[in-house]
Formats: C-alpha cells, sequence, structure tokens
C-alpha cells in the first residue's frame, strides 16, 4: 500500500526591479527553468534607471520554490530583484532582495506581511553589540534588511501601475 504525500502549494511574485536589456532573455529562461514551464514577462521601461527593464510575475508552486528562484537569479551583475513566497501549511513566507552592490538578502515573513527574526538570531545580535544601543540598531537593521529596502525603494516606486501576469503551477 503507497501513501500519496500531499505537495504544500504557495505563491509568490518575482519582482524584476532593473535588468539591462540583454539579460532579459536570460531571467525568463531562469525563471522558466525553476518552475518547469513557459512564462511570459512584460518587460518595460524603468523609470529609476534609463536603459534599465523591470517586470513582475506571479507564479505558484511548491514550498521553497521561491528559494530556488533567488538562486537561479543570484549573482547577475546589474540585475536588480526581489522575490516573495506567501506562508504556506508548514512554511514560513519569505523575501529575497537583490541589489548589485548588496548582493542578497533573505528575511522571513509572518502571515501579516511583517519580517520576522528568529530568536537566536537577536540573542546573537544583542551578545555581539554588549549593550550598545546603536550598534544593536545597525545589527537588527541589517537582520531587517534596511539596506536593500532603502536601495530598492525607488525602484518599487517607479513600478507602480505596472503589469503583474499570475501564473498558477498545476500538479
Amino acid at each position: 500500500m503507497s501513501v500519496a504525500m500531499s505537495r504544500v502549494v504557495t505563491r509568490g511574485v518575482v519582482f524584476v526591479h532593473g535588468a539591462p536589456a540583454a539579460l532579459c532573455p536570460h531571467v525568463t529562461w531562469a525563471v522558466e527553468a525553476v518552475l518547469g514551464e513557459r512564462v511570459h514577462f512584460d518587460w518595460i521601461p524603468q523609470p529609476a534607471a534609463p536603459r534599465m527593464l523591470r517586470s513582475e510575475l506571479s507564479w505558484s508552486g511548491p514550498a521553497g520554490t521561491g528559494a530556488h528562484l533567488a538562486s537561479a537569479l543570484r549573482g547577475w551583475d546589474g540585475l536588480r530583484y526581489e522575490i516573495t513566497e506567501e506562508p504556506s501549511a508548514g512554511s514560513d513566507g519569505a523575501r529575497w532582495s537583490h541589489t548589485p552592490s548588496l548582493g542578497i538578502h533573505h528575511t522571513m515573513i509572518s502571515v501579516s506581511g511583517d519580517a520576522v527574526i528568529h530568536e537566536d538570531r537577536l540573542r546573537e545580535a544583542i551578545a555581539r553589540t554588549r549593550g550598545d544601543v546603536i550598534a544593536l540598531q545597525e545589527e537588527i537593521d541589517l537582520l531587517l534588511g534596511a539596506a536593500w529596502d532603502e536601495e530598492l525603494e525607488p525602484f518599487r516606486y517607479a513600478g507602480d501601475g505596472a503589469p503583474v501576469r499570475w501564473l498558477h503551477q498545476v500538479g
């Protein structure tokens, strides 16, 4: 007798905030490789960065897909992106942010959309800063990805009103 295991499905969004035109097909191919199906990004100019394009793509797939997408896009010159994965049964939500100057940052996200810092990371930050309030604030900002948010914010606003294409993986 075999027991079929249910696959936890979640969804999220790939936000490409800025990519050189030559990189756009590679982004598409990388996302297709992770999702296992063809996708279409609607590339539009990024007002915050001349000669850059932006796009968004909603996805649906097994829990952990967001991490695979972030890894597939990591390290490409000039690429700014964020990947979100909604919380699902047995899995926290998450956001991966990437900028050329800062690299990648991973944040756990609660059901309400708040960034979550696990207690062991907070305890380590407190121990490392030894009561220095300013240093502790800097550690918390690092854990929350404040520098990534600050760098990406102009690119996010430039995308207001941009089209989003929904992709639902079945099976």
